[in-house]
């Protein structure tokens, strides 16, 4: 997949636009107040803009039927493209609606936030949220190019950057020891690496069958939590939810994988540093159980998770007891609980 960094990109898009019959622009209401004139072209005969309200939580079936309409009240053909401008939530549904209708139009992400750049908008995982769990209805497709440009970072409050750090800090232990020196002050720093990283890793297997499950390390338990607080007014950033599901997932490797415990030591001095999230007193175990009965990765039933040796020695489809799932999220309520 290609991945384009700055005016580099938006040359690329030019091209790719002028080859399209029609344009659809997807972002949501934060960002089609923030960047009004970047969004000003979606008003001529062949692009228009389709705005969704923002937020994890209108990531369902309701919305992708909103882009669907809008779309054939313009009349889209299998020629048309769409943009998805905007972050996760944004990459994720408008990759999900434009891989389905007309079996499937071109589409190009642009990331906003740190997390798509590093994560979400790139390695052709599209989807979303249904029955109250994240990411149950999606296929892979893989975008025509993800288009990254750092500009964007400038609208972010820090809480949004610092729910990123794990997705990036997530490397050092499944490939590459240099992001265990990544915080939030150099993070910039490692936002092309991690990009590339990932592509590369996905690269080498599209459709999740073997060395992509490494990127699961933390998601099994962390997109568990994530649903857990999903309904929220102040829900639970994606990236807050990974960094205490990589927690759970270190507490475990120490006891599946003979992880040496001075790694958990160390990730949790690094989370109490850089990671903001809510306070998780209500965190209930049995309920987490629940919704990893429904995790995609299962195999009969069985959760399967991503654990590790060591940095950079990842385990894949390891089958972990149901007691050590729960002492896992009970050891992460006792580290922290807000007091």
């Amino acid at each position: 997949m290609n991945i384009f960094f700055g005016e580099e990109g938006f040359n690329q898009l030019e091209t790719l636009m002028e080859n399209h019959d029609k344009v659809f622009i997807l972002t949501d209401d934060n960002i089609d107040k923030l960047y009004p004139s970047l969004l000003a072209s979606a008003s001529s005969h062949k692009t228009y803009k389709i705005v969704l309200p923002h937020g994890e939580h209108n990531k369902n079936l309701d919305a992708a039927c909103h882009i669907w309409n809008e779309m054939m009240q313009h009349e889209a053909g299998r020629d048309a493209m769409m943009i998805n401008l905007g972050g996760g939530t944004i990459s994720d549904i408008g990759a999900f609606a434009a891989s389905c209708f007309k079996r499937g139009i071109d589409f190009v992400n642009i990331p906003t936030t740190l997390l798509a750049m590093v994560d979400a908008a790139i390695g052709g995982k599209n989807g979303v949220n249904f029955n109250k769990i994240k990411n149950q209805i999606g296929l892979f497709s893989e975008p025509q190019c993800v288009i990254i440009n750092t500009d964007f970072l400038k609208s972010l409050d820090k809480r949004d950057i610092n729910a990123a750090l794990s997705e990036m800090m997530k490397f050092s232990f499944i490939a590459d020891k240099s992001f265990l020196d990544i915080d939030n002050e150099n993070y910039k720093d490692y936002i092309v690496k991690a990009a590339m990283l990932k592509d590369e890793i996905v690269s080498m297997d599209m459709k999740e069958k073997g060395m992509r499950k490494i990127l699961n390390f933390g998601h099994t338990i962390g997109h568990a939590i994530e649903t857990f607080y999903l309904d929220r007014y102040d829900y639970m950033r994606h990236g807050e939810a990974v960094a205490l599901g990589i927690y759970c997932a270190l507490f475990l490797s120490t006891r599946y994988c003979n992880l040496d415990e001075r790694w958990l030591m160390i990730y949790e001095f690094w989370l109490r540093e850089n990671v903001m999230f809510n306070n998780i007193s209500d965190l209930s175990p049995e309920r987490i159980m629940d919704i990893i009965s429904h995790d995609k990765k299962n195999v009969a039933g069985r959760p399967r998770f991503v654990l590790v040796a060591e940095p950079e020695r990842p385990v894949i489809d390891v089958e972990v007891g149901d007691d050590d799932i729960r002492d896992s999220v009970e050891c992460l309520k006792m580290k922290f609980v807000s007091k």
